[in-house]
């Protein structure tokens, strides 16, 4: 099959390719986020146990992100398949482990689901950067958890509706899309390397060693160091919207209609695909890292307009959310695909995408982590929706000013 995808016309190919990064990485969702949907009442050290079962997660997850800084940037293509099929098995024993065990050692059992799902990005990404194609592909590997996420929730509140017990509805979850996620890794395994004519446009990609990390790190620290930090706030931002979807839903009158939790996102990840692929047209790479940044900062600048929009009044609870989402991820995506991929070939490095999106995911995790025990701890009597709100107007600020700082740094540095 590989041999006939690499003969094939490129819209064949790409279709291929699309669809199972699409489906292999929707798919993941459905290890990692079901469980986000049940109430996990009560507390556990004085902390609510959601909390801690998200903080478990999050904390196991944003290790594997600095694990993967290494692994994934050095992991050859041909292992990538495998290695898919390994960590999606492990995540799924832990959440069996999750049902199983008592209530003091379910965090440690989402730690344990978190640890290899944080790597599945970056090798399912590992098969699409470095191609002509790879804005395209990219955008619609993205669009896949803005739908996913949604999705997987609501089967996990069908599940529930059904009569599963709250503690086993994560891993009936995730055997629902064992089956779907072996075929689309056995998918993704067929794509062929980038062609002669891919490394030409976009430059050759290859496994990075310490001294390369070391050294492009170098090359461009006051940019990374801006957009990183942009991105920590971004980052928590996005996961706190995410993880306490249902709670933020209920709170603006939409209680019994679970499936707000997928439709609403479907108009925002139609629109951001369409967005991040309309930088294929940018053929120079220098351009594209200046337009691309120019889409994060419009993103954040919705945020910060449709949420005053929504606080005087002027914009309904379900238009404000899909606009906030919208706005989070036009900033959020081209991290994931474009951002770092167009980078890489501005200036001519031989390396990977992959090293850079998980150097910035391993930080922006850590700021997951803190915004929910600064919650927890700081402002334990303020509502989900309240806490959104006023976190809304701080990621606005933050990346408007942060990635407006490394567009201007990034376009020097790049001449």
């Amino acid at each position: 099959m590989r041999a006939l995808l690499s003969r094939a016309h490129p819209v064949i190919f790409s279709a291929w390719t699309l669809c199972a990064a699409f489906f292999a990485y929707f798919c993941m969702y459905g290890f990692r986020k079901p469980f986000a949907v049940g109430t996990f009442d009560g507390e556990l050290w004085g902390v609510d146990l959601k909390i801690l079962l998200i903080v478990g997660q999050m904390l196991g997850y944003c290790l594997s992100k600095f694990i993967g800084i290494k692994v994934v940037s050095e992991l050859p293509g041909a292992r990538r398949g495998l290695a898919i099929a390994a960590l999606i098995g492990t995540a799924q024993l832990a959440l069996v482990v999750f049902a199983v065990v008592p209530e003091g050692l379910k965090p440690a059992a989402m730690f344990l689901n978190g640890m290899p799902l944080g790597m599945i990005w970056g090798l399912v990404f590992g098969f699409l950067e470095g191609r002509k194609v790879s804005d395209f592909l990219g955008a619609g590997l993205c669009a896949s958890f803005i739908v996913a996420s949604g999705f997987v929730k609501t089967v996990g509140k069908w599940l529930l509706d059904g009569g599963v017990p709250e503690v086993w509805m994560p891993a009936a979850s995730g055997a629902i899309f064992l089956l779907p996620m072996a075929l689309f890794t056995w998918m993704l395994a067929q794509v062929p390397p980038p062609s002669a004519d891919d490394e030409a446009a976009r430059t050759k990609r290859a496994p990075m060693d310490g001294p390369a990390r070391r050294a492009f790190v170098a090359r461009y620290a006051g940019g990374i160091v801006a957009v990183v930090a942009a991105y920590i706030v971004l980052t928590a931002y996005r996961d706190f919207r995410d993880n306490f979807a249902r709670e933020i839903w209920d709170a603006v009158g939409y209680s019994e209609k679970p499936e707000i939790m997928t439709t609403s996102e479907l108009p925002i990840a139609f629109a951001s695909l369409v967005a991040i692929a309309l930088i294929v047209a940018v053929k120079k790479n220098r351009l594209a890292v200046l337009a691309v940044h120019g889409l994060m900062v419009a993103g954040a600048l919705l945020v910060l307009a449709t949420t005053w929009l929504y606080t005087e009044g002027h914009l309904g609870p379900a238009p404000w959310m899909i606009s906030v989402g919208l706005g989070l991820y036009l900033a959020y995506v081209p991290f994931n695909c474009v951002l770092f991929d167009r980078l890489v070939a501005a200036g001519g490095s031989v390396a990977t995408a992959g090293f850079m999106i998980y150097v910035a995911d391993a930080f922006g995790y850590l700021g997951s982590v803190g915004l929910l025990l600064y919650k927890n701890f700081g402002e334990p009597d303020l509502s989900w929706l309240d806490f959104f709100i006023n976190f809304s107007w701080v990621m606005g600020i933050a990346c408007a000013v942060g990635f407006g700082a490394s567009a201007l740094y990034f376009f020097r540095a790049t001449r």
